[in-house]
């Protein structure tokens, strides 16, 4: 066929076809971009979701291991009506692998159960013991996986309580035992206690017992024969790791544990050092000694019950018996005659106390007749609101508590055949005590021309009002009115005027042959060789009084620096004594510089169980304002005085050894204090000052930055214990009547600094103590009589 067609009509079809294709093709450029776009944006989120994605998974899995920890309780209770056989004590025996077992699935029951299911791991069971009550004795360990957040949910008392609640309780049966998933448990037996926490810094033993139960430094020893010492001269050489002894002995018996020797520096308390639990794992609330120093006389220690266990990185020679347990009751008839008639002595004498023992003397005296006890360092009180801690004392129905003391006293029974009944109540080993009895005429309990003290001492009436504290408690010497200065008369001042530093007399005969030598006393200075001379404050007063010239060896040099008087903020290097110490990073106390090594504090600082590591404490010296000290000082180690008593801040001293002393070159901001002579005096008035950076009022809520001073004045013991009632000899007030410049919280440990005259030596007279509130009128603070201690301080501190 042919087709005719026009060159017009094919050049339009061309044109058409030509602008379709130029239009499709404009598109596809538009659309090109926006494509682009899409496809950078859709990558983006991608990278972004994909990064989110593994930050979140690692912050996940850090914040889980670092906010999760392991805490390890410790426990044990007793099954009953269930035969102790010997292969329990081998924990590879296939009974004890048997009884173990039935033991852990019960506990594990139980927690699987409970509101702490999630957060329960695994129990191990440890021993198997039998005790003096029967039956046998489970001791095991459980951890649990706690959050920080959620570590109230496993507290000691909630992990008890579950326990506790799971044995059912017969209505019908009397006794303390019931079934826990038909295992007979004695209820009152169950013990939880936490014993460590493994994302903390671990305890030797701890660490030992959750990490290392595979260790070869580990033994066990039985005494299976009572009144048998079995040696222990082992020498660790572990190098740091903790080794421990399991100790048992046979029902009915008790275990005496005597340290022989045991060298080692002394430590912080922490890493090197014997302790001692009165139980067969490391409970934290069971430790009955520890050793952090070496024993240069044998210490022997006696268990509860008939098992200890032992723990210690560097010990030498030790001896393990075991002996009956006997009850302790012993009738006494006490003759008429003056003098002792015998002695008592604290249980297992000359053992350290155990945490638990009891013991009864009767006495039986003629008519009109009492029992006087003597104690050489005890003494007895009423007891108050709180528990006993150093002894539990119930004679004729009254209760008392004891108290260890640096001198003797005597405790006085007005009655005819009192009954004297002493049960243990101290949390660790307690010190042994002893009294010698005797009878006494209860209407004239002193001799004639005898003063009665209130430590039941008795002194001729002479010595009342003398100016020496005779009693030992200051009774003699409260209430005394201001002997007179009778200077002309032929017979012998008062001997609070004698030598005292002060022109009584006109003539000046009270301060004449100061420095020659007398027989020592309490109002005697002591020199370096031993002898004693009449000078009171000898002790750098710028004259040399000693032969030897130790009374002026150089000390207590404050900078040169004008005071503000009645200011607030103290000048740079105007107390370089005082130091800033810190409990995990926060100002918690105060103390002073002995040497450029030891600093003395109060003991209430470190006493507690939390501030008694010294791994937790900084000393901040040469510091005026907070966070700039000039020397920052890790500590080694705190020596709280023996005695401390919690209840009444009595004894209320301890030293605190610096890790690295301070620099030579700090001397312009660092000095030490000087310690005041056992005989030196501060009479009533003497213008004192008190520093630290504590709270301003008792209302305060923010600390000062600056170092804080207050002038205050020293105030008789008279109107001291009139102020507060109970103030022993080892304490002194001082402060001003209106109460305006006083120390309060966060001073405590800090210096009481006073100048024995214008432009003399600084002496370090008291250290903040306690005090009722702050500030507040005819209430003065409360510091301890740092005089008293000088003994005590150079005991611990050689050469100082």
């Amino acid at each position: 066929s042919v087709e005719v067609a026009t060159v017009d009509a094919t050049l339009n079809k061309l044109c058409r076809r030509y602008n379709r294709r130029r239009r499709r093709a404009k598109k596809i450029k538009k659309k090109n971009p926006i494509l682009d776009l899409q496809n950078l944006a859709i990558l983006i989120t991608v990278v972004v979701f994909v990064v989110v994605v593994i930050m979140w998974s690692l912050l996940w899995v850090f914040i889980c291991k670092e906010s999760n920890s392991g805490v390890y309780f410790a426990g044990m209770f007793r099954v009953a009506n269930v035969e102790f056989i010997p292969e329990y004590r081998h924990a590879d025996s296939s009974e004890f692998v048997s009884m173990a077992n039935r033991i852990q699935h019960v506990i594990t029951s139980v927690y699987r159960t409970s509101s702490v299911s999630r957060l329960y791991k695994q129990t191990v069971i440890s021993d198997l013991s039998n005790n003096n009550q029967g039956g046998v004795l489970v001791h095991f360990w459980m951890i649990f996986v706690v959050p920080h957040l959620k570590s109230p949910s496993v507290c000691e008392d909630c992990v008890s309580a579950i326990l506790k609640d799971s044995v059912h309780m017969s209505l019908k049966n009397r006794s303390s035992v019931g079934f826990l998933q038909g295992l007979p448990v004695d209820i009152d037996s169950i013990l939880n206690l936490v014993l460590c926490y493994c994302s903390a810094v671990y305890d030797g033993c701890c660490y030992h017992l959750s990490v290392c139960p595979g260790s070869q430094c580990v033994d066990k020893l039985y005494a299976g024969v009572p009144d048998v010492s079995i040696p222990l001269n082992v020498f660790s050489s572990w190098g740091g790791l903790s080794c421990y002894i399991k100790l048992t002995s046979a029902p009915g018996s008790v275990i005496r544990l005597t340290v022989k020797s045991f060298r080692i520096d002394p430590s912080d308390c922490v890493y090197d050092a014997l302790t001692v639990y009165d139980s067969l794992l490391p409970m934290r609330g069971m430790i009955l000694f520890r050793f952090c120093e070496p024993v240069s006389a044998p210490i022997s220690l006696v268990s509860t019950s008939n098992y200890l266990y032992v723990c210690m990185s560097d010990y030498d020679a030790e001896a393990l018996s075991s002996f009956p347990y006997t009850e302790c009751m012993n009738m006494i008839a006490l003759p008429a005659g003056p003098g002792d008639a015998g002695v008592i002595t604290s249980p297992f004498n000359p053992s350290l106390l155990p945490r638990q023992c009891s013991c009864t003397w009767m006495f039986q005296v003629l008519s009109a007749l009492g029992v006087a006890l003597r104690f050489q360092n005890y003494m007895l009180k009423l007891k108050d609101l709180q528990n006993c801690e150093h002894g539990w004392w119930k004679v004729n129905e009254i209760i008392y508590c004891g108290n260890y003391v640096d001198h003797s006293t005597v405790f006085r029974i007005p009655a005819q055949n009192p009954e004297v009944v002493f049960r243990c109540s101290s949390r660790s080993a307690a010190q042994p005590f002893s009294a010698t009895y005797s009878s006494y005429n209860t209407s004239q309990p002193c001799p004639e021309g005898h003063f009665l003290c209130s430590t039941g001492l008795c002194v001729e009436k002479f010595r009342r009002c003398d100016g020496l504290d005779d009693c030992q408690d200051e009774s003699d010497e409260i209430f005394c009115s201001k002997p007179p200065k009778i200077c002309e008369s032929s017979s012998p001042l008062h001997p609070l005027y004698i030598c005292n530093g002060e022109m009584d007399c006109s003539s000046g005969k009270d301060e004449i042959n100061c420095t020659q030598e007398t027989s020592c006393s309490g109002v005697s200075y002591q020199c370096g060789n031993g002898a004693c001379i009449l000078k009171k404050n000898a002790k750098c007063d710028g004259l040399p009084d000693c032969y030897d010239r130790s009374d002026e060896k150089d000390c207590g040099d404050a900078a040169t620096q004008q005071r503000i008087v009645g200011g607030i903020n103290a000048l740079e290097g105007e107390w370089p004594w005082q130091v800033s110490m810190h409990f995990s990073g926060q100002l918690y106390c105060g103390a002073s510089a002995l040497s450029d090594e030891w600093l003395i504090s109060a003991a209430h600082c470190f006493s507690k169980e939390r501030l008694a590591d010294p791994r937790m404490w900084m000393a901040h010296l040469g510091m005026l304002n907070q966070g700039n000290a000039k020397h920052v000082a890790e500590i080694r180690r705190f020596v709280v005085h023996e005695y401390y008593n919690a209840r009444n801040f009595d004894y209320d001293i301890a030293l605190v050894q610096l890790k690295k002393a301070w620099p030579s070159s700090l001397a312009q901001y660092i000095q030490p204090i000087c310690l005041p002579a056992p005989s030196q005096t501060f009479t009533e008035g003497h213008r004192c000052w008190v520093t630290g950076w504590g709270y301003r009022s008792e209302q305060d809520k923010v600390l000062p930055t600056v170092l804080q001073k207050a002038e205050v004045s020293i105030i008789s013991q008279s109107e001291c214990k009139r102020s507060y009632g109970a103030i022993s000899p080892r304490m002194l007030c001082a402060g001003v009547p209106s109460g305006e410049q006083d120390a309060c919280r966060g001073d405590s440990g800090g210096p009481l600094s006073c100048q024995a005259h214008s432009g003399g030596r600084w002496f370090l007279t008291g250290i903040v103590s306690w005090g009722s509130g702050c500030g507040r009128p005819n209430l003065p603070g409360v510091y301890t009589r740092v005089a008293k201690f000088i003994d005590w301080i150079q005991r611990h501190i050689q050469n100082l």
